[in-house]
C-alpha cells in the first residue's frame, strides 16, 4: 500500500470514528473541505503542515495518519524497514525510526529539513504531549509560542505541542534532527 493510500484511509477512518464530516473536520484543522476530500481519495498527497493541521484537528498525532493499523512495533527494525514519508511541497523527509510504543507510549521520528525551509504545526488543543528534539546535523530554529530557539548540533529541546511550533533551516544545508515523542 503506498503511503497516499495510507494516509487516505487512516484520514477517512479517524475522521469517522470521530463522527465529524467534511465541514467540520475542515473547520476544526483550518483545512479546506476541498482538500480534505481530494487527499481522502487519493488526489492530493499532503503537505507536513496539511498534516499537522488534520491530526491537531483530529487529536491524534502525525504518526497516526502515516501508520497503518496493521503496522505493529517490534524488537528489531532494520532502516530499510523504517516507514519514511516524504513532504511533495518541500522535501522534508519523515523516518518514523521507533512506532508509537503500546506499553511506554515512546515513538521515535528522524527528520531531515531541507535547506531554506521551514515547517509549522498548530497547537494541539486536545490531549497535547511532550516532544525531545536532538539536532544531529546542520542548524536549525524552532519557534515554540513566543518563544525562539536556535539549535547546533548535539543541542536539545523539550517542548509540548500546546502552543503552535515551526521548524526552521534557515541554513544553506539540510539539517536532521531525531524527535522522541512522549504522549504517555
Amino acid at each position: 500500500m503506498s503511503i497516499d493510500e495510507v494516509i487516505a484511509k487512516r484520514l477517512l477512518a479517524l475522521r469517522k470514528s470521530k463522527g465529524l464530516n467534511l465541514e467540520q473536520l475542515a473547520e476544526l484543522s483550518e483545512v479546506s473541505k476541498a482538500m480534505i476530500s481530494k487527499i481522502e481519495r487519493q488526489e492530493s498527497s499532503p503537505s507536513a503542515t496539511i498534516l499537522g493541521r488534520l491530526a491537531a484537528g483530529l487529536g491524534v498525532s502525525v504518526t497516526q495518519l502515516l501508520s497503518d493499523d496493521s503496522d505493529r512495533p517490534k524488537h528489531f527494525m532494520r532502516r530499510d524497514e523504517q516507514a519514511v514519508w516524504r513532504d511533495p511541497d518541500i522535501g522534508y523527509l519523515r523516518r518514523q525510526v521507533l512506532p508509537p510504543d503500546a506499553q511506554t507510549a515512546l515513538e521515535m521520528i528522524e527528520v531531515t529539513l531541507p535547506a531554506k525551509s521551514r515547517v509549522s504545526y498548530p497547537s494541539w488543543g486536545n490531549r497535547p504531549y511532550k516532544q525531545r528534539l536532538w539536532l544531529v546535523e546542520g542548524k536549525l530554529t524552532v519557534h515554540y509560542g513566543e518563544n525562539c530557539y536556535s539549535l547546533l548540533p548535539g543541542d536539545v529541546l523539550v517542548f509540548g505541542v500546546d502552543l503552535p511550533v515551526t521548524f526552521d533551516n534557515v541554513d544553506a544545508q539540510p539539517c536532521r534532527y531525531l524527535l522522541v515523542i512522549n504522549q504517555g
